[in-house]
């Protein structure tokens, strides 16, 4: 059977445990509109965000950057992933630190007590949670009860 321009289907896509009923346009169609389905739930205004980033970066990109993460978040990610990548290495904590702040002077006699030494352990086991499913919650935002 050839496809003509209006060639439309019913669709069932799952999110989740949720089946959503969907349209879809045959490879006839030409320009078919986009369309984007959100779930109303306890996330929908970061989902709606989302969604107009989104379009935003597709009507003029680049995207704009996601406020929910600011920049000393974005740097903190980037030393967590750094930290976790070199103990998953077997480097020691002291290692670590050194290289994730290379201003800071690191001697070997005031390490045990040194701050930056809490603050590489803290980066590595948050670091760790983010590779255990943590990254889930990067992007929520608190809310209030």
């Amino acid at each position: 059977m050839p496809t003509t321009e209006h060639d439309i289907a019913d669709a069932r896509i799952r999110v989740g445990d949720e089946v959503v009923r969907a349209r879809r346009v045959g490879p006839g169609a030409v320009e078919p509109p986009g369309a984007a389905i959100v779930l109303l739930d306890d996330t929908t205004p970061d989902r709606l965000e989302a969604l107009a980033r989104y379009w935003r970066g597709l009507h003029a990109p680049p995207a704009p950057p996601d406020p929910r993460v600011t920049p000393q978040r974005r740097q903190r990610l980037r030393q967590m992933l750094r930290a976790i990548d070199a103990r998953l290495e077997r480097q020691s904590y002291r290692a670590i630190a050194t290289v994730l702040f290379p201003k800071h002077p690191i001697e070997a006699a005031s390490w045990a007590g040194d701050a930056l030494r809490e603050t590489t352990i803290r980066l590595a086991r948050d670091g760790m949670k983010l590779v255990h499913g943590g990254y889930r919650e990067l992007l929520k935002r608190p809310r209030k009860p």
